[in-house]
């Protein structure tokens, strides 16, 4: 388990290389959800998105003979960008592999930073092209299995504990895991009776699942927040949720675009579904734990474009 050490020391390895987001109160999502809501902004984060922290990590971890080797990650968007922008910053030559869903502008930036992109039919199939390739030798950056990588999520919560005012509810969407076990063992440590909240969108329940089954299970992919679409939680950001987080919520996809153009109009940021889903489930909260709630959203990412975003919305007849 992650302990508020190796968040710690996982913050003095980043310094310098990534933003520390701002963390504010919104006043347009108060009076929405009729409660207290202090948003942390990691889509103003270096790349986009939180991912930026745990590559940035793991890249200045690397030994000379890693470095020389150069690293390939699996992804669903951000942590492609993250890997490719970060690699690039410190000469590190980086492989991503995306599945055909990821977002046509993530390939479109990994590119541009002067990764080797790679793309397979779907997101069980990139996990095992990335296996095969550090096989060959490349060094595995994972998006979410590695506790370098969680330590340096976690600096996420540690920032949001120093930074935001009384909070009894945090909400963070969960992909493979790592941003809520990272943020969840700094919380836990530093404001202990805060609850934490796990947000997922139907079709990429890879959590839940796993809380259901006692442990990671394979799950089926049809969501189209592909940020979010990881194959299998792993042991170890498991073990973190199960231990750490009050429950998991999962939100229809609907719901989750709905969300976006909600944190637009009403706290004027242009997240991504993956942070929109945070909204329904904060209703979900508020409906649960009733007065006195003080919310605390971690809006992770914002890498979708208004093409990408106007689409969904007429899709799901919310234009």
């Amino acid at each position: 388990m992650i302990g508020i050490s190796e968040v710690e020391a996982a913050a003095e390895i980043i310094a310098g290389h990534v933003v520390r987001t701002p963390t504010l109160p919104s006043p347009g999502l108060t009076t929405l959800l009729g409660a207290p809501v202090t948003v942390k902004l990691e889509l103003l984060q270096r790349t986009g998105s939180f991912k930026a922290r745990g590559a940035t990590a793991k890249l200045l971890s690397l030994s000379d003979r890693e470095r020389a080797a150069g690293v390939v990650a699996v992804s669903g968007g951000n942590h492609g960008i993250a890997l490719a922008v970060m690699a690039a910053a410190l000469h590190v030559k980086a492989t991503v592999v995306m599945p055909r869903s990821a977002p046509a502008r993530a390939v479109e930036i990994a590119e541009a930073a002067g990764a080797s992109v790679r793309v397979t039919d779907d997101m069980a199939g990139a996990f095992a092209l990335m296996a095969r390739l550090q096989d060959e030798g490349l060094t595995l950056v994972h998006p979410f299995d590695d506790p370098l990588v969680i330590a340096a999520q976690g600096t996420v919560g540690l920032e949001f504990a120093a930074d935001a005012g009384e909070l009894t509810d945090v909400l963070v969407s969960i992909g493979g895991g790592g941003l809520i076990a990272g943020v969840a063992a700094a919380l836990r440590a530093l404001r202990p009776d805060v609850r934490i909240w796990g947000v997922e969108t139907e079709g990429a329940q890879a959590m839940s699942e796993a809380l259901a089954a006692g442990g990671p299970v394979t799950v089926d992919l049809s969501s189209l927040v592909s940020t979010l679409c990881a194959p299998a939680a792993s042991q170890l950001t498991y073990d973190h949720v199960s231990a750490l987080v009050h429950e998991v919520l999962v939100v229809p996809d609907r719901e989750a675009v709905r969300g976006t153009l909600d944190l637009a109009d009403h706290a004027k940021v242009w997240a991504e579904p993956a942070a929109g889903c945070l909204l329904p489930a904060a209703r979900q909260v508020l409906e649960r734990v009733g007065e006195d709630v003080r919310l605390g959203l971690v809006v992770c990412g914002g890498n979708a474009t208004t093409g990408d975003v106007m689409g969904w919305a007429e899709r799901f007849g919310l234009r």
